[in-house]
């Protein structure tokens, strides 16, 4: 009877050993996690001094939010994934019912002190797992969500064909490369995969890759360890082709047809000034878009510079053909000026006149003779050589019309080769090859 009993007392306490290496309680009492440790909390987890931590860290694009040329920040929803080891936290999940991880509150275990160098962001805006994850192999996994803002050089200079490299580096604080060494799990390639799957929202940007950097800086001692996720996103042009490249183009060419409007009707320079004047104001436009701090001036602003000054051009040759052709209208009425002074006394004027004359004079009765024959001859050649000289000192009429229509001729064609030359070299220069793809 004592025997069973014994065998009973035994099975038990089996069973109740069994029972308690299967709760999460006996599992922390094991990890010396059932209350706070300072030492875990505290010390880097590693049993020799001398061995690296090494931190993995996995970064996964979920949108892009906002690209601020003015500002120069790359706003973007992140999800960072950080893994490590600690030499302390290992057991076999065999004597323990198979637990292979556990949750402990991140305030419990020592964590990097990693930052992201370039993040301009507000603190509120991230949002960190309260706990950490252990497993069974010492492995520690901690995820965080943010709404990252980073500072980025953006270069607009093929705006709005531009692509930009964005950089988020992430490094530790206060600890040098012997003591942790930052890595990342996965690829390139899985990571810009991912990203491009689970992206939500991408604004007019596309993401093309996600390029991982990691790497030691730092000219003395101590070296810090980095690792550089360089994201690579193009802009979607479309919508700035149609409301701004577009208009200029077509404007330009509104100019070009300008040129067959009738000079006479004076249409022609109020034409070209609306068509400057529209410009202008895509002009102010680009201003508010585009930051002033560019050292490189945009192809954009080249093109609009290049449209403007095209177009200006026009206008001072419309404006050089209307003053020829006015100068006909100008010597047209000169010349009537000049015929009204030369035309004869009318009758009582000559009969006054020669009754004046007569009264001083002896009276002739009889021809005339030879002698004042002679001198009536010599009066008509002098007349008739100044009118000569007259009609020599005016043009002819619609003579400045014509210099007029020749020098528009050839000032169309001259601006007609301009503008194919110059919209020929913007295309080659800022039109990417893959845009039409």
């Amino acid at each position: 009877m004592s025997t069973w009993r014994t065998v009973v007392l035994v099975s038990l306490a089996v069973s109740c050993s069994w029972a308690s290496n299967c709760s999460y309680s006996h599992l922390l009492s094991y990890l010396e996690l059932s209350s706070i440790n300072n030492f875990l909390a505290n010390v880097r987890p590693v049993k020799d001094w001398r061995q690296v931590t090494n931190v993995q860290i996995d970064l996964v694009l979920f949108g892009i939010l906002q690209v601020d040329e003015k500002l120069q920040t790359f706003t973007s929803h992140v999800w960072i994934q950080t893994l490590w080891e600690n030499d302390f936290l290992k057991w076999k999940p065999s004597d323990f019912c198979n637990i292979t991880h556990v949750s402990i509150p991140r305030s419990m275990l020592w964590t990097p002190d990693i930052n992201i160098q370039e993040d301009a962001s507000d603190s509120g805006s991230i949002q960190r797992s309260y706990y950490i994850t252990v497993y069974a192999n010492g492995k520690l996994h901690m995820t965080a969500r943010q709404r990252l803002t980073t500072t980025c050089t953006l270069n607009l200079h093929n705006f709005p064909f531009d692509r930009q490299n964005c950089a988020i580096t992430f490094s530790a604080m206060n600890t040098d490369d012997k003591g942790i060494r930052l890595e990342t799990v996965n690829g390139d390639e899985f990571i810009t995969n991912v990203s491009e799957q689970l992206m939500v929202t991408r604004g007019e940007w596309s993401l093309k890759h996600l390029e991982i950097i990691s790497n030691v800086t730092g000219k003395g001692k101590p070296k810090m360890s980095e690792l550089i996720y360089q994201v690579r996103i193009a802009r979607k042009p479309m919508l700035y082709v149609i409301i701004f490249v577009f208009p200029l183009f077509y404007l330009l060419v509104l100019d070009m047809t300008s040129f067959f409007i009738n000079e006479g009707r004076g249409e022609k320079l109020s034409f070209k000034v609306t068509v400057m004047l529209s410009i202008s104001v895509l002009l102010l436009i680009l201003k508010d878009l585009l930051p002033s701090t560019e050292d490189n001036l945009p192809i954009i602003a080249s093109f609009c510079a290049g449209v403007f000054a095209l177009v200006g051009l026009s206008v001072l040759e419309a404006m050089l053909v209307s003053f020829i052709i006015d100068l006909d209208d100008r010597f047209a009425k000169k010349r009537a000026t000049s015929s009204d002074s030369e035309v004869p006394l009318d009758k009582g004027d000559k009969k006054d006149s020669l009754e004046e004359k007569a009264e001083g004079l002896p009276i002739q009765v009889g021809p005339p003779s030879e002698r004042e024959q002679l001198r009536l001859f010599l009066q008509k050649i002098h007349e008739a050589q100044r009118q000569a000289a007259s009609s020599r000192d005016l043009p002819q009429p619609k003579r400045f019309r014509r210099i007029a229509e020749i020098i528009d001729i050839l000032f169309f064609i001259f601006y007609f080769f301009t503008v194919v030359i110059f919209l020929v070299v913007m295309s080659f220069k800022w039109i990417p090859p893959d845009f039409f793809s």
